[in-house]
Order: C-alpha cells, then structure tokens, then sequence
C-alpha cells in the first residue's frame, strides 16, 4: 500500500514538476519572441516590393562604376514556364503549398545542427523563409537571424497569398552571370523569355541558385548538368514528371546562349574580387544585398596592362612565326601592385578573356626561373655574411643529392667566366654561383625568404628552387617583390578598400598594416643590384625602350623555355609580367631560339610602366645611412689599384662594418 501511495505521489510529482517546466518554456519562448521581434523588419506592400532592392555596385579607385549586380525584370507567374515552377519547388519546397511557412520536420533538424553542432548553423530553408532572409541586412548567420527569419516567414503567410510568394520569390532568385529574377536568367542563358523555357532548360535554370558560381554552366557546363540531374530526379519524386520523361530530358543538352554581354564580367580583376567577396560574405549577400564595394583597381592603369599586354603578345606571335587563325597561341598575365599599400592597381589574366575566362595571373602556377634568385641572394647576405662584393668561381658545378642523381646546373650562355662578384652575377644570371649559393645556404632558408616576402604557393625543397623551378603565380610574384621596394617592409595584397551594406553603413574597411619582414640594409643592397640587372643586364632592354626612371627587378626564364618574366618595380608600383603557353610548350623564334623574359616579357613591362607612371614625380629608392658605396674589379672584388690590369668595374653598397677583399683588409 505504502509501495501504491509513494508510486501516485512520485507521478503527482512529475505532472507538477512537468507543468512547472511548460509554463516556464512558455514564458521564455513568450518573452524570446517579443525580445526579437522588437526590431523585425517591416513587410513592404505588396509582397512583390521586397525585389525593389539597390543593385550591388563595384566602383573602381576614381569612383566610376565597374559593374552592378542584380538588375531585375518582374513577370507575373502566368508568365514562367510550367516546367520551371514545377522545377523549383520541387528543388527548392516541394510542400509549399502544403505548409504554412515551416517545415516543421526540416525546422527541427535545422534546430538540432545549430544547437549541437559546434560551429554550424542550418534552417528549414522553405521557399518562404527565403524570401524573409532577403529582409535581413546582417552578414552573420546565428540562431537569432534564423529564429527572426522564422517569425518574418510566419508575418508574410499570414498577410500574402501563396501565389503571391511564390510571384516574389522567382523574381529575386539569383542564377549567376548577371541574372536576377527568372526573366533575366531566361535570356541571359537562353536568349528566350521565361514563358517559353523547355523542360531540359527550366530544371537547369531551377539547379542554379544552390551556387551560382560552381554551377555556372558558362563556365563549368558539365556540373551544371549534373545539378540538373538531381532536380530531375527530385520532379519524378515528388510527381511533376514520369520516369520516361525524365531519361528523354536527362538526354538533352541546352544551347546556351553566347550573345549576352551581362553574360560574365569581362574582367579577370573583376572575376578575382567577386570570388573573394563570395567567400567573405556569401553569395547571397553578394548577389542580393545590395553593397557596395570600392576596389582598389585603377581604370587608367588597367587599359594600360590590357593594351601592354595584348601588343607584347602579338609582338611573340610574330616572334614565333604564329599566323593561323586556330593555331595554339601563348598567353601572359600582367599584375601591378602599389609598394606603399598592397592595393592591386592592374590585373590581366590573358590576353582575351571571351576565349578564356582562366585567371593566369592568381591561378597559374609557372616557374619563375631567374626570379626567384633576389631572395636566393637575400638570404645568402643575411645567413653567411656576404655582401655584393663578395668573389665566387663560375665554374661547373656537381651537387650531390641524397637519394637522387647529383645536381648539374648549366649557364645559359653554356660557358664559365671564372671568378666575378655576385653583384656580377646576379646582373648576368649566372646559375652555377647560384647553386653554390644555395648549397651553402640550404634550399629551407631560400624557401623561409621567399615565404617571408609573401609567397604561398608551394615550394620543393630542393636546391633547384633557387633557379626557380617551383610553381608562383604572376600576382604572387608582384607582391613579394614590393617588399624589396620598400626595402623589407610587408604589405599584403588586397582588391578593395571598402564594403557598405545598402544602407551606407561600412562593413568591411581595409586597414593597410606595415610589417617590417627582411633588413633594410640587406634588402638595399639586393635592390641595388636589381638595379644594375636594368641598366646592364638581362633587362637592359627596358632602358632601350626608353623607361629612365629608377627602377629595380629581374628576367625569369624556366630552364625549358616554357615560361618568360619580368619582374620589376619602382619605388611605388610593383609590376610582374609572365609569357608562355598554357600547356607545356616551348617558346621558340622561328630561328629553333629559345624567347626569354628578358626579351617578351621585359619590353611588356617596359611599356606598361611608362604609361602608368608618366603623371607621377620622378624618385629614387632610399639608401640607409650605414650603406657606403665602394667602386670595385668585378674579378677580385677589390679597389682598382693603378698599375694592375683592370677588366671592369661596379660600384657596390656594403654597409658599414662590411669590408672588401683580404687585400684591402690587409
């Protein structure tokens, strides 16, 4: 009995207890909802007016208009095709006419992700809650954006028909290249409107919108098809097609359309930042949100590149003996960055982007060859104590490798010189001074340089990687070489300045960061020699073509001939320009010769230059005050003493506790 009472007075217990629990879960959930609806967007009226939305605007360094995205064209539903609606919803909701703005299964496991799954958060993603998303003009998705998104849902099914919202939905959809709302992207693709969109054609506009990017078919067809075969799929699921109308369907292979002009961007530097700024901030907010974003882009500089660019390569057509119209041509990138910021001013990825949209200048990995050697030679100044004066031998060279067959570099020129200062031979590229360099140094130490300066790419650590045989994208390459220009000072490389949201009010403002990375004094002394490499030596052409002002960098030519650069800077810009063919192809004059940077890509770099600085005041890089200056013989890297036969002589900067031969020491 005792046993019975203790049973009913332990279930009294949990009813009360339990009902405790309710009411306060009510409360709370009472009070959550007035707390956050407080500040909940208003619904415009009618419904349709939520696509009345500013267009997202890029706006280059002067304040012109580099694009805007997402224009709209508003059709009334009995204007889109059949096919399509039935495409999206069952892509998209396949209960919308069912539910009441939530999908409460699809809610509940929405909740479970957020709350239990660190890091994540997931809604429903009804038809209707992303129409209410488009209200918010927050950047961050947190359980209390999503819960806001779900109460807005719940405001519009009460106030709006569902037609209504189905109506504002497929107007504001984003489908990529250009097009937003069902209209545009009918005719950005297909050049037809959206009434008279084929099935084959509807299920593929109906799988865009879950990634615009990765499934544009202008530029990855073969996904966008795959894309449409899962909302094929889905449509037979949910009873909007039969079996055998989906394997005719999934046959069929849509012509797009290739006379939109909206159809891409039609720059590479603008395809670059809009990938940036979907990665930060999503593509919704990219494509919906109505920002505006300043690049750091300068228009007069870029038609300069673009021009630079597409002369130079005509010039390596002609070159190479290239006449047929579908001959396999070279291509070559151009990028130029600002020293004092890390504001990109130009970007070129090729010389036509309507034939190919591929972004040499940030995507192509190439071998910089002779590039790579100023931060050979910095890190051989810092590590071992030399200095431009210091003698090495020019004579064959034999590395032995652990577990590989032993390193033989060869000179371009096939033949030894002896002894010679490195400043010589950083002027004349001599590789058998550089492989002796890097097996004192080790190639690790080379690499951590290289890294230092803002290099990402991967590096093989190996001695050839002072000869440049590790892949580097022209944009890296510009960049690392602006920290020689400001003699050791990092800035990274940014596209735009500045992200508003729709109301003006800043989001994202770019902060330019000095860090001070290399030696001013070891840097200086390799700019210096840099110099030289211009007024003497490999790319003693860009003086010919007439740039006079003070200026530093370095030919690259990959062993094979494969790939051709010049690398070179002022005190203000920094400007890297690569040659070469996509696929592995030598570049070869019509006499059997190998092209180097030197030739192609130092005249590209010369032109563009002397356009892009010719408003701005002459300067000279600065010298610290512990460099001197010594006039040397390039073979003993000694002063010239009278009496004694002198075959050349340079100047050399050694800083102040450095000294020259054991001679003078003597």
């Amino acid at each position: 009995m005792n046993l019975a009472l203790r049973f009913i007075k332990l279930i009294r217990f949990c009813l009360f207890f339990g009902l405790i629990l309710v009411s306060l879960g009510c409360l709370c959930g009472m009070f959550l909802v007035f707390f956050v609806a407080k500040d909940l967007p208003k619904l415009p009226s009618p419904l349709s007016r939520i696509i009345e939305r500013p267009q997202t605007q890029v706006f280059a360094s002067n304040g012109q208009v580099l694009m805007s995205l997402g224009e709209r064209k508003t059709i009334p539903l009995n204007m889109v095709s059949q096919d399509f609606i039935n495409a999206i919803l069952a892509t998209e909701d396949h209960r919308f006419f069912e539910h009441h703005g939530i999908n409460k299964l699809r809610t509940l496991k929405g909740l479970y992700i957020t709350i239990f799954k660190s890091g994540r958060v997931q809604g429903a993603s009804t038809i209707t809650q992303q129409l209410a998303k488009n209200l918010f003009f927050t950047f961050e998705k947190t359980y209390k954006r999503k819960f806001k998104e779900l109460l807005v849902a719940l405001q519009i099914e009460t106030s709006n028909t569902k037609q209504e919202i189905l109506h504002a939905y497929i107007n504001q959809i984003y489908f990529g290249a250009g097009a937003q709302g069902i209209e545009k992207a009918s005719r950005v693709f297909f050049g037809k409107p959206a009434l008279d969109l084929n099935l084959a054609e509807a299920a593929l506009l109906a799988g865009l919108p879950k990634s615009p990017t990765n499934y544009n078919p202008y530029r990855h067809y073969d996904r966008a098809l795959k894309r449409r075969e899962v909302v094929i799929k889905r449509m037979v699921q949910v009873g909007f097609i039969s079996d055998l109308e989906a394997q005719q369907v999934l046959l069929t292979k849509p012509e797009l359309y290739h006379e939109q002009s909206d159809s891409r961007t039609g720059s590479y530097f603008l395809d670059a930042l809009i990938n940036e700024l979907v990665q930060k901030y999503g593509e919704d907010v990219v494509y919906h949100g109505g920002i505006k974003v300043f690049a750091t882009i300068d228009t007069r500089l870029q038609t300069y590149a673009r021009q630079s660019l597409k002369k130079g390569l005509e010039r390596l057509d002609t070159m190479m003996g290239i006449k047929e119209e579908n001959a396999d041509y070279p291509q070559g990138a151009l990028v130029a960055i600002d020293t004092g910021s890390g504001a990109v001013k130009a970007l070129v990825g090729g010389r036509d982007y309507y034939k190919s949209e591929f972004n040499r200048a940030i995507k192509s990995l190439r071998q910089p060859g002779s590039g790579f050697k100023p931060f050979l030679y910095y890190t051989a100044f810092k590590n071992l104590g030399f200095h431009p004066g210091t003698i090495l031998t020019d004579k064959p060279v034999i590395i032995p490798v652990k577990g590989a067959p032993d390193w033989e570099p060869k000179n371009f020129s096939k033949t030894f010189s002896g002894n010679m200062i490195l400043k010589k031979a950083l002027i004349n590229s001599v590789n058998t001074i550089a492989a002796q360099l890097v097996e004192k140094t080790g190639p690790g130490a080379v690499n951590r340089t290289a890294r230092t300066c803002g290099i990402q790419s991967p590096l093989k650590e190996v001695y050839s990687v002072a000869l440049g045989t590790s892949g580097v994208t022209p944009f890296e390459m510009a960049s690392a070489y602006t920290v020689f220009a400001t003699l050791g000072v990092l800035h990274d490389p940014f596209l735009f300045w500045r992200v508003e949201d729709a109301f003006g009010r800043v989001i994202f403002e770019h902060i330019v960061q000095e860090k001070r990375v290399l030696d001013p004094s070891t840097t200086y002394q390799v700019v210096d020699m840099m110099k030289s490499v211009i007024e003497t030596g490999s790319g003693r052409s860009i003086r010919q073509l007439g740039f006079n002002r003070a200026a530093a960098g370095k030919t690259g030519t990959a062993d094979s001939y494969n790939d051709a650069w010049f690398t070179g800077f002022t005190p203000t810009l920094s400007t890297s320009v690569w040659a070469g063919f996509d696929k592995k192809k030598k570049l070869m004059d019509i006499n059997k010769v190998g092209i180097t940077g030197g030739k192609i890509a130092a005249p590209i770099w010369a032109e563009f230059m002397i356009n892009a600085l010719k408003s701005e005041p002459e300067r000279d890089f600065p010298i610290p005050d512990n460099i001197r200056f010594e006039t040397v013989d390039t073979t003993t890297g000694c002063n010239p003493k009278e009496g004694k036969e002198i075959f050349e002589v340079l100047k050399v900067p050694l800083k102040s506790e450095q000294h020259l031969c054991v001679e003078e020491e003597q």
